[in-house]
Parts: structure tokens; sequence; C-alpha cells
């Protein structure tokens, strides 16, 4: 069944070394509607990266050459773009590492070409459903501070207004982040785990709520009456301080 008309068509970079994979992808996700392009590698991704404006990329982890890790960590630093793994059976270790390193998902070989095409609608329904302006700008604001905090993005280091350094585990790190870039605005749950990349907290059986409330213990007065965090119930959560950048 084709994405929603009322959408715009959806351009996918789909990064695989194998031909038939490449191919026989392709014209699946093509006949539901998606506009795909193709590369056999890291090094041809990268030109069509320049070239073009995907709205996600499914991406072969093991590939001759620079591997998906290594492309994921470039994206990483440079874009906001989903990603989508493609990963071995038997090789836990590549999809923990992925989805840490900033994977949206991850689909394991073999699949059915109908699994990979849920996946993709659903990273695509998150990242759509985020807010006007978003998107994580890459490069600026490496330190910000609110309510007395200071938060180094680049070194992942929060320091409270006394000037002690408090310790944040990687999620959150990422949640922290999540709530700093987009002060005052309403975030879903949905949104958070896709801010907080995607499957990342499944992965550790751990809620978004509950590392809010670990957050909460860690940058809030007063946890049980929170004032930056806040619950707005049946939507999400709220970061109500003013962000401002720093030098």
């Amino acid at each position: 069944m084709p994405l929603a008309t009322d959408e715009p068509q959806a351009h996918l970079l789909l990064v695989d070394d194998h031909r038939d994979i490449r191919e026989t992808l392709s014209r699946y996700l093509e006949r539901h509607g998606l506009r795909v392009t193709a590369a056999e590698d890291a090094a041809a991704a990268r030109r069509l990266l320049k070239a073009s404006a995907p709205d996600l990329v499914v991406l072969d982890i093991m590939m001759p050459g620079e591997d998906g890790l290594s492309l994921c960590r470039h994206l990483r630093e440079a874009t906001d773009l989903p990603v989508i793994f493609l990963t071995a059976v038997g090789e836990p270790t590549d999809r923990i590492v992925g989805l840490e390193m900033g994977a949206d998902d991850y689909v394991t070989k073999p699949f059915e070409p109908r699994e990979l095409l849920a996946r993709v609608r659903a990273v695509l329904r998150r990242s759509r459903s985020l807010p006007v302006g978003a998107a994580r700008q890459k490069g600026d604001g490496a330190r910000v501070g609110f309510d007395g905090w200071v938060l180094d993005l680049a070194r992942r280091e929060l320091t409270a207004a006394d000037g002690v350094a408090v310790s944040l585990s990687t999620t959150e790190f990422l949640l922290l982040e999540a709530f700093a870039r987009h002060p005052n605005m309403v975030l879903s749950r949905d949104q958070l785990l896709d801010l907080t990349k995607g499957r990342a907290a499944d992965a550790f059986d751990r809620s978004i709520d509950n590392q809010v409330s670990r957050l909460r213990r860690k940058v809030e007065a007063d946890p049980k009456n929170p004032t930056l965090i806040k619950t707005v119930w049946g939507g999400g959560y709220c970061f109500a301080a003013e962000v401002r950048a720093l030098p």
C-alpha cells in the first residue's frame, strides 16, 4: 500500500554492497510510494549525499572499505538524517553500537521487505512529527546555559552553578540535550525517543519516563515538584527554561 498522497514523497538513500539487495529493495520500496537512490558503498553514499537531499538512510553495517558504523558517525556529526541499519544475524554488539551511535532503528538480515517498509514508515512518521525548527543544528551552541546550569554539548558535561560537575548516563545526556535544544516545546514520548536516538532506550530496557525521573533528580531543586522538566498530561514533557548559547 503506497504512502498517503498528502505526504511529500519520501526520498531514501539505500547503501548496501550486495547488488541483488539494492535492486530488490529499490523496486519494492518504489512500488510502495518511496523514491530510492542506491549506493554500493560508503564512498558512493558520501557523493550522493552531497548531490541529493534524502529524508532517510538505510545503511548496511558490513561493507568493504568504510563500514556502515563509520558512515553513520559521519552522518551524526553533519546531519540529522534518520538512519536504519541493516545488520547480520548474531551480531548484537553491532546493533547496540549502532543505536548508541545514533541509528534510529535496525532490521536483521535476512528480512522481509515488508518489515523494512514498516520501519521506514515509522521512522519517517516520527521525524515528520517533530515541531517545526526542531532539527538539531550542528556545530553551533557547543555550550548552553539554563537556570544556573551549564551543559557542554561537545564534551557531554553538565556543571552546576557552583562549578560542581554532575555525571550523566548516555541516555540522560541525550535526553537533556533534546530538552535544551527544544525549550518551551511540548515533546511527546515518541518524539523524545526519536531525539534520543530512536530505539536506544528500548535496547537497554529503559523508558523515557524512567529517564525523565532520573534526570529530574539531578537538575531539579525539588524533583517531586519539577519546575524545569514539566509533565504535560496527554502530551509528553516540556522543558520550561530559558536556554542561551554560551561562549
